[in-house]
């Protein structure tokens, strides 16, 4: 058994836009409070579609670090570090895809949808059909039980899931494992061993997930339980033999409702973002510059919000008095594009006031970027290390 922990990380695309903000980053600052987190700058896997342009993953990836503490993410809450600083990564990946089928990598719903879209790109490579395989390594050696994801990454938890059972079903079934799981069973005490029993037999032919949920909270009645037999019970609760690597679990995220300046999902590659740090004169402009509905074409032509862009963004930043407002005042004709346009830039410039006081301290000194992702880099090793030595246990590879 053990404990709660959540995994993110983000690929080094440079400086992140309001959409990465209101889709990522205000859930991390969310989460840090609630639970162990650590966030990772994921610049190995920016190289499965950049690999023929490294050359400015470094820089995107400090750009990127110092928005996630402009947004509010804090490093004495969370753990933050870089994946490629974190070689024990590559190690598990490796390990994994020794016992990892192919089909399983196939299979992956973004595979070829991802080789469509980039199709000018010559994705048949093992780094690119391998990458949920690193992604999964990235989780499971930290023992993260938590992933926050929409619902289009779901499948990627899964994989990540079937990898562990597969691992632990392969490599936790030690030598005299049956006779150890029974002497881990007697130490339980007489009625925790009948519990035990009962909420196993339950999971096993039922499949009752609360069954699982209330054996783990039966084994933590027991405080003398080392950790190997609190681990062995676990495995031999879901049929795995011990428990090696953790399987996740989602945490599913509300899809993100940030529009960009054309009224299309806010990204790069649209070309409509507004930076997170973006200063006040830039986003005022493209902001009084934005398309709106085709119909007004003078100041005093009624108009439709619903074929606005600028009314999606009244739905992230207005309250219902200023919305009804814009209702009212555009389908009459009594306000203009600029006046309807200017609450949205009150209320972006307001969220982001914060965010560039909270950077400047890191654009002024870069080595306090450097020491925060220096000590992150360390906590995480720390944790990775651990769950490797158990690995190359499992694995007979400890040549110690």
């Amino acid at each position: 058994m053990y404990a709660e922990r959540i995994l993110s990380g983000m690929r080094p695309t440079g400086s992140l836009h309001l959409g990465h903000y209101h889709g990522v980053l205000k859930n991390w600052v969310s989460l840090q409070d609630q639970y162990p987190c650590l966030f990772f700058v994921a610049d190995w896997h920016a190289l499965t579609t950049q690999y023929d342009d490294p050359q400015g993953i470094v820089d995107a990836s400090w750009d990127m670090v110092i928005d996630w503490l402009a947004a509010g993410v804090d490093p004495a809450r969370a753990t933050l570090f870089i994946q490629s600083q974190v070689p024990e990564h590559a190690e598990l990946h490796l390990l994994l895809s020794m016992m990892v089928p192919l089909g399983w990598l196939e299979r992956v719903p973004t595979y070829k949808d991802q080789q469509e879209k980039l199709e000018n790109k010559d994705l048949s490579t093992y780094g690119f059909l391998g990458y949920p395989l690193l992604q999964a390594a990235d989780i499971l050696i930290y023992r993260a039980d938590k992933v926050p994801v929409g619902e289009d990454q779901v499948p990627h938890i899964e994989f990540s899931r079937e990898v562990a059972r597969r691992f632990n079903h392969l490599y936790g079934r030690e030598p005299g494992f049956a006779e150890k799981v029974a002497e881990a069973v007697s130490r339980l005490g007489s009625r925790r061993a009948r519990r035990y029993a009962e909420l196993r037999t339950r999971f096993q032919q039922n499949g009752e997930q609360a069954a699982i949920e209330r054996a783990h909270a039966l084994l933590d009645e027991v405080p003398d339980l080392s950790h190997a037999d609190r681990e062995r019970l676990c495995g031999h609760l879901e049929g795995t033999g011990k428990m090696i690597l953790v399987e996740p679990g989602a945490l599913l995220t509300e899809a993100s409702r940030m529009p960009g300046l054309d009224g299309q999902k806010m990204s790069k590659s649209y070309g409509n973002t507004i930076t997170l740090r973006e200063d006040a004169a830039s986003v005022t402009h493209k902001l009084r510059r934005m398309p709106t509905d085709p119909a007004r074409i003078r100041r005093s032509d009624p108009g439709d919000p619903a074929r606005c862009p600028v009314w999606q963004l009244h739905q992230v930043y207005s309250d219902e008095a200023c919305q009804a407002w814009v209702q009212q005042g555009c389908r009459s004709a009594a306000i203009g594009c600029l006046d309807c346009k200017q609450p949205v830039i009150d209320g972006i410039l307001r969220e982001q006031a914060p965010m560039r006081e909270r950077a400047q301290p890191f654009l002024d000194d870069p080595q306090l970027v450097r020491a925060i992702i220096a000590d992150g880099n360390g906590k995480a090793r720390h944790l990775a290390r651990e769950t490797m030595r158990d690995v190359r246990q499992a694995m007979g590879l400890d040549y110690r």
